[in-house]
């Protein structure tokens, strides 16, 4: 389907209208002229080798013209069919985990801000990748599918809370799960996962998962946040501790056991959250090092067949013949 690049430029057809209002206003005049110089025949006689035809037609050839070049400067192009952009990179999805216990303070202001400005910064260095999101609690939510908007996906790192898993808990084994199901089970290799949590709730899934994984070809890379003193959990909405049933403070504490396991099971690497750039640029340089595959429409980029130059070169060859074409018709002897 056909369309304009650069739109703005389209604003330059509304100089056509007043060039054909004064072109008409300039036949208009010259005919008065000619009604006031005198005798109808005689100035018919004296103009005789005179065309009003292709007077009009050499305007009609500079209006063509302007249209032209107005339509070049817009860049009309058509997608080429089945050609897009491409560049080499994986597919990575990304589990957050969104549980209550990522609202500790022993990370500030929160393990969960903290968790959200890596993630935020990792995706600046994964443009040539398609990246997914996952978050989990106690249940995990495909909160966006493989793409390779990269800016889009900030929208929903942003508004990443505890409220977007009703169930709590630390369910990591679906987080992974939902991951490898979003990613292309046809291939065995090209696929990453980033998970980020504080593993506090330990998952005995978590082991046959990661082998899963494995022998699907994902490498999962997994970054622990917290302490291992750990800290209390400030409720949603509230400045209050959150307690167990027995009234006791809640205390969460960062489970790097669980976590360096699984990144050992399937061939990735474990990361500490202390640093936010150095972790992002750590996680960005092993994933760089992976195979990639070649990903098209990388940034919604295509290619276009452009209409330019064609544009171009009617506008040159009107003018071009508007100069060369006499207002005067040749009058047979």
């Amino acid at each position: 389907m056909f369309s304009f690049q650069h739109t703005e430029y389209l604003w330059g057809v509304f100089i056509l209208l007043p060039l054909v209002i004064f072109f008409i206003t300039a036949l208009r005049w010259k005919s008065k002229v000619k009604k006031s110089l005198g005798d109808g025949d005689l100035i018919n006689q004296l103009t005789a080798n005179y065309s009003a035809r292709l007077y009009r037609f050499k305007f009609i050839l500079i209006i063509i013209a302007i249209t032209a070049a107005i339509f070049a400067a817009a860049n009309l192009r058509k997608p080429v069919a089945g050609d897009k952009e491409k560049s080499a990179g994986i597919d990575v999805m990304i589990a957050l985990d969104v549980s209550k216990s990522m609202l500790s303070a022993d990370i500030k202001p929160s393990r969960l801000e903290r968790a959200k400005e890596c993630v935020n910064l990792l995706e600046d260095k994964l443009e040539n990748n398609r990246v997914g999101l996952v978050l989990f609690a106690g249940e995990a939510f495909l909160q966006m599918p493989l793409t390779t908007d990269i800016a889009s996906s900030k929208i929903f790192i942003s508004n990443a809370a505890p409220d977007a898993a009703p169930v709590q808990g630390t369910n990591i084994s679906a987080a992974l799960k939902l991951c490898d199901y979003s990613l292309d089970e046809k291939q065995k290799k090209y696929k990453a996962i980033i998970l980020i949590s504080d593993g506090e709730d330990h998952d005995p899934k978590s082991a046959e998962t990661a082998k899963q994984l494995y022998d699907n070809g994902v490498v999962v890379n997994t970054i622990g946040i917290g302490t291992a003193e750990g800290s209390p959990i400030i409720e949603p909405g509230s400045n209050a501790y959150k307690t167990d049933k027995n009234g006791q403070t809640v205390i969460s504490k960062l489970n790097e056991t669980e976590l360096k396991n699984i990144a050992l099971q399937t061939g990735g690497n474990y990361y500490h959250l202390d640093n936010v750039l150095q972790t992002a640029d750590e996680v960005a340089a092993s994933l760089n090092n992976m195979d990639k595959k070649l990903i098209e429409g990388v940034n919604g980029e295509k290619q276009y067949a452009s209409s330019f130059p064609l544009f171009i070169a009617l506008a040159v060859l009107l003018l071009f013949a508007e100069v060369f074409i006499p207002e005067t018709k040749k009058i047979k002897p």
